[in-house]
C-alpha cells in the first residue's frame, strides 16, 4: 500500500505544479469522474493539452469518490481504458498475492480498494493537468471561455472543446443547450418528478482486536429507529445465509452482506475471493445495499429521488446529508444491534465531507473516512438531435443472437452490459411517454447481452465546441440505468476524449466530425465495437481493428455470421457460436470493388488506392479499405 500512497501524493504534486500559470487548453473536461479521467487520458495520448476541473481531491468519480469500487460489470466487458485500468488494479493486487474477485458472492467480480483506484487513475491521467477541489461556475461557449473557482480563487480558462463529465450534468444549463431532467425537458422542468435514488456508500473493515473508541460511536444521530427498522429487514444476528438464487431471501446474516461488496483488503494478511468457502476471511466491504436514500423512506409518498436535487443546490445538500446520515446509521448498526466489530476503514479518505461539517465531532471522525461524494445513478441528460430509448438497445442487444441479424450502430462506440435496473422513480408517470418508454418497458426491453453506445448520444443538438461524457448522455431514463455503470462511463469518456481531439486537429465541430475518424482510433486503442465476433479473427489479430469497423459499415460480408453472442462479450460463447470471416482467403474481384464502393459512399469522395496486388486477402484488404476510409487526406 505504500508504494500506491507514495504513486498518489507524486502525482498530485506534478498535476498541481505544472498547472501554474496556464490559460488555455485544448480540451476542458468538468469533473475527473470515470468518463471525464477516460476522456482525459485518451485526448492527452491524441496531443491534446487538456485540463480536468474537479471538486474533490480524487479521479474516478463514482468507482472511487464514491465508493462503488466493485465493478458492476455483468457482461465482463474489458475494452479500451476500462481494461487498462484493470489490468493495472489486477497487477497492483497480484504482486500482493491478493484476488480481486471478491464480490458478488463469486469468483469472477472485479473490486479494489478506492485510494488504490484512485492511484492508479492519477497515474493514467499524469499527462494531464488537473485542477483538484475546484469547479466551473460559468461558460461562454462562443467566447469559449470558462470561469473556474478554485481553492485560489476564481481563473478565466480558455478551452477547444469544453466536456461535461460531471456526476449531475450541471455544465450543460450553463451552456444553454436543453436536457431532460426526470421525464420533462428544459426549461419545463416538472418538480414534482422523479429520478433514481442516490447511496452515500462506505467502505467498512474488520477490526479483529474491536473497533477502536474513535470510530465506534457511543450515541447514533437523529432519526435512528427508523434506520433501524429499515437495516432489520436487510440484516440481522440471524438472517439467511445467501444461497446463490434469486431473490435473495431477507434478512440476511452480516457474513452474506459482507460477501457481496466484498474489496480487496492491502491491510490483512492472505487472500480471499468470493467463493462462498472463503466468507469468513473478508475483511473489507463497500455498504451499497438496502441503504440507497431515500430508498424506503419514501419522498412525496413515491419511490424514487425528487428531481430537484439536481435542480436545486439548498435541496441537493440537504438531501445528500440525509443520506450520510442514512449510511451511518446502518455503521452504528451492525456496531450496537449485531455486536460486529466492523468501521469505516480508517486508511480509506480522510478528508470531512461537506455534508458532515455540522455533525457531532464523535461522528466527525467516523464521517472522515467516508467516501466525499455520493453515487449518483442520474443526472440531467442533454437533449442530442437523437435520443435513445430502451426499444433500440433491446433491439441492438439481439445482434447476431438466436438468427437475429445486424442491429448493429454504424457509429458505435463503445460496449456495454448491463440491465435496465431502476432504483426508484419507475412507475409509468415517472417515464418519457414521448420515447415510447413506460414501466413495462423495464422488462419488455431488457437488454438480452452486451450493447452498443452510439456517438450521437454524445451531442447536443444545437450547442458549439460542447460534448458530454458520464451519465448525461441523450438517452431515456431506462436506458441511463443502463449507461451508468463504471466500466461503460469510462468507455463513454474514452470516446468522448477522442472526439474532441480528432474535432479540434480537424477544425470542426463535434457534430460535424464523421464517426468513422473516432472509430478507428479507438479501435486501434483497442476498444471493441462491434458485437459480431469471430473465431479466425481474435482481438491479438493484426486484422482485429479494422474487421470491427467493416462490421458496423458493412464492407465485406462475413463467410459465415455468428449464430448467437454470449452474454460474456470476450468469449462470446463456444468456438461453433461465433461466425467465420475468412480473413486469410483471399478476396474476389467482385468483392472487392463492391468493398470500394462502399468505402467510398461513407467517405464521400473518392479513394486513392495504392496498385493492387494480385491475390489478397480478405483481412489485409480490409485494412487497406478501412485505412484508407479513415486517411485525414
Amino acid at each position: 500500500m505504500k508504494k500506491i500512497v507514495l504513486t498518489l501524493a507524486f502525482v498530485v504534486l506534478a498535476v498541481s505544479s505544472a498547472f501554474a500559470g496556464d490559460t488555455s487548453f485544448d480540451v476542458m473536461i468538468a469533473g475527473g469522474g470515470t468518463g471525464g479521467t477516460a476522456a482525459a487520458i485518451q485526448a492527452s495520448r491524441m496531443g491534446m493539452r487538456v485540463l480536468i476541473v474537479e471538486p474533490t481531491s480524487m479521479l474516478g468519480g463514482q468507482a472511487t469518490a464514491a465508493g462503488v469500487s466493485t465493478m458492476d460489470d455483468m457482461s465482463r466487458i474489458e475494452s479500451g481504458l476500462y481494461k487498462e485500468f484493470i489490468d493495472r488494479v489486477k497487477k497492483y493486487y497480484a504482486d500482493m498475492k491478493k484476488s480481486i474477485a471478491t464480490p458478488y458472492w463469486k469468483e469472477h467480480g472485479k473490486a479494489f480498494e478506492p485510494s488504490v483506484g484512485d492511484a492508479i487513475l492519477k497515474d493514467m491521467a499524469a499527462s494531464s493537468d488537473i485542477l483538484f477541489h475546484s469547479s466551473i461556475v460559468s461558460v461562454d461557449l462562443e467566447r469559449k471561455l470558462a470561469s473556474v473557482k478554485t481553492p485560489d480563487g476564481v481563473r478565466e480558462i480558455g478551452f477547444g472543446v469544453l466536456i461535461d463529465a460531471t456526476e449531475y450534468g450541471d455544465i450543460i444549463p450553463m451552456v444553454g443547450a436543453r436536457y431532460r431532467a426526470g421525464n420533462a425537458i428544459s426549461p419545463n422542468i416538472k418538480k414534482d418528478s422523479f429520478i433514481q435514488d442516490i447511496t452515500w456508500t462506505a467502505i467498512i473493515r474488520k477490526y479483529p482486536d474491536g473497533v477502536p473508541e474513535r470510530l465506534r460511536p457511543k450515541s447514533p444521530l437523529p432519526d435512528y429507529e427508523k434506520a433501524k427498522k429499515n437495516y432489520m429487514t436487510y440484516v440481522t444476528k440471524d438472517g439467511f445465509d445467501f444461497q446463490g438464487r434469486y431473490p435473495v431471501k431477507m434478512p440476511v446474516n452480516l457474513i452474506s452482506h459482507n460477501a457481496y461488496r466484498a474489496v480487496p483488503d492491502s491491510f490483512a494478511p492472505g487472500s480471499y475471493t468470493g467463493a462462498k468457502k472463503n466468507w469468513p476471511k473478508i475483511s473489507k466491504t463497500g455498504v451499497n445495499w438496502g441503504n440507497d436514500y431515500p430508498g424506503m423512506y419514501l419522498l412525496m409518498n413515491h419511490y424514487g429521488l425528487n428531481v430537484m436535487f439536481l435542480e436545486d443546490k439548498a435541496t441537493r445538500a440537504q438531501m445528500e446529508r440525509d443520506a450520510l446520515i442514512k449510511t451511518l446509521h446502518f455503521i452504528y448498526y451492525i456496531q450496537h444491534e449485531l455486536g460486529a466489530n466492523w468501521s469505516v476503514d480508517e486508511h480509506e479518505y480522510g478528508e470531512l465531507p461537506e455534508a458532515a461539517k455540522n455533525f457531532p465531532d464523535e461522528w466527525k471522525e467516523i464521517a472522515r473516512h467516508m467516501p466525499p461524494i455520493p453515487y449518483v445513478r442520474e443526472s440531467r441528460r442533454v437533449l442530442g438531435a437523437y435520443t435513445l430509448n430502451s426499444k433500440a438497445v433491446h433491439e441492438n442487444s439481439l445482434s447476431w443472437r438466436n438468427g437475429h441479424k445486424n442491429h448493429e450502430f454504424s457509429d458505435a462506440i463503445a460496449i456495454g452490459g448491463y440491465n435496465l435496473d431502476v432504483h426508484g422513480g419507475d412507475d409509468d408517470d415517472d417515464i418519457e411517454s414521448e420515447l415510447g418508454e413506460k414501466q413495462s418497458s423495464i422488462w419488455g426491453n431488457m437488454p438480452q447481452g452486451p450493447f452498443q453506445v452510439p456517438m450521437k448520444i454524445l451531442i447536443p443538438e444545437s450547442a458549439d465546441n460542447f460534448i458530454v461524457a458520464e451519465k448525461n448522455l441523450s438517452m431515456s431514463r431506462l436506458v441511463s440505468s443502463a449507461l451508468r455503470l463504471q466500466p461503460i462511463t469510462m468507455m463513454t469518456g474514452q470516446a468522448a476524449g477522442a472526439l474532441a481531439a480528432v474535432a479540434i486537429k480537424s477544425g470542426l465541430q463535434p457534430r460535424d466530425v464523421q464517426p468513422i475518424y473516432v472509430q478507428k482510433r479507438l479501435a486501434d486503442d483497442g476498444v471493441v465495437l462491434s458485437l459480431c465476433n469471430y473465431s479466425d479473427v481474435p482481438r491479438e489479430s493484426k486484422h482485429f481493428a479494422s474487421i470491427q469497423i467493416s462490421n458496423l459499415y458493412g464492407l465485406l460480408k462475413p463467410r459465415t455470421y455468428p449464430s448467437m453472442t454470449g452474454a460474456n462479450i470476450n468469449s462470446s460463447g463456444s468456438k461453433g457460436q461465433k461466425g467465420r470471416f475468412g480473413v486469410d482467403k483471399f478476396i474476389t474481384k467482385k468483392d472487392f470493388e463492391a468493398m470500394i464502393a462502399r468505402a467510398e459512399e461513407i467517405k464521400g469522395a473518392k479513394l486513392e488506392l495504392p496498385p493492387i496486388p494480385v491475390t489478397m486477402t480478405r483481412g489485409d484488404a480490409v485494412d487497406m479499405i478501412v485505412n484508407a476510409i479513415a486517411s485525414e487526406e
